[in-house]
């Protein structure tokens, strides 16, 4: 499959994509769109570990599962949906720094 084949996939980016944004990301795809990433990681690929969670999802739809709610193009945990860089953790967002414990001094 050339690239310009590869953008066709049902996951934008697939070649990029870990192994638990697979399993993820999948959970919004149809059984024929799983067989084309199953077919598509045996031919480039060949990571066992996908292929396991490909064909885990393809079992649960033959048995009847539904596809869930949601887009497979959406951004996911690995993906920022603020493509700027900028991390939403701050000091606004830090917790309260605490005293740690010592020998012999105990909180009520």
């Amino acid at each position: 499959m050339s690239a310009q084949q590869s953008n066709a996939l049902p996951l934008p980016d697939y070649d990029q994509l870990p192994v638990a944004s697979v399993e993820h990301r999948i959970r919004s795809l149809g059984a024929g769109e799983v067989r084309q990433l199953l077919e598509y990681e045996r031919a480039h690929a060949d990571r066992t570990p996908v292929k396991e969670v490909l064909t885990a999802r393809l079992d649960q739809l033959d048995a009847g599962a539904e596809p869930s709610a949601g887009d497979a193009r959406a951004s996911g945990p690995d993906i920022p949906a603020d493509s700027s860089g900028s991390s939403p953790v701050g000091p606004a967002s830090a917790a309260e720094p605490t005293e740690p414990l010592r020998h012999g001094k105990h909180e009520l």
